[in-house]
């Protein structure tokens, strides 16, 4: 081989292996816009998993606030319907007539996820209940509710209306 053809191969030579060293450099490059791109992707997909789950736990904790609202409104009615239903009367399909009204409003009541808060016999618990009086009764366990005044009620685990009780010892 002469030294010209030589030559050409070294030139051949180098040329290739810069072509190729440009080529792992663009691979490199690549691989790293993919990766970023990749990393960005999984950022993004976390985001909107947070965003929709703030977004329904917003939702629920809105509709709970709008449905406490309303029933809070109507709890007196129900006091009244209870009182009512308690009173003696001589008229019996009016009382019936009474106790189904009461009966309708705690369906619906019950149906839009409202329950009476426990009372009588249960420990007293400041979360859920308001004392209004302390008595002592040997009967009765420490902290135990003696006596309902005004019921209680709540949805899910939100109070709406604390339950007005007696407490013993």
């Amino acid at each position: 081989m002469s030294e010209k053809e030589e030559e050409v191969n070294n030139e051949e030579l180098e040329n290739n292996q810069g072509e190729e060293v440009k080529m792992k450099d663009t691979i490199l490059l690549q691989e790293k816009k993919l990766e970023e791109q990749e990393d960005r992707l999984k950022r993004l997909m976390a985001e909107f998993d947070n965003f929709k789950k703030r977004s329904t736990k917003e939702r629920e904790g809105l509709y709970n606030s709008l449905v406490s609202d309303i029933f809070t409104n109507l709890l007196p009615v129900i006091d009244n319907l209870e009182k009512a239903v308690e009173a003696k009367t001589e008229d019996e399909g009016y009382k019936q007539g009474v106790e189904l009204v009461l009966k309708q409003f705690k369906d619906v009541l019950k149906a839009n996820g409202v329950e009476e808060i426990e009372t009588i016999g249960q420990t007293f618990d400041p979360e859920l209940h308001e004392a209004v009086s302390l008595v002592q009764d040997e009967n009765l366990g420490e902290k135990e509710i003696k006596e309902e005044f005004r019921k209680g009620y709540k949805i899910g685990s939100k109070v709406i209306r604390h339950s007005m009780v007696v407490v013993a010892n």
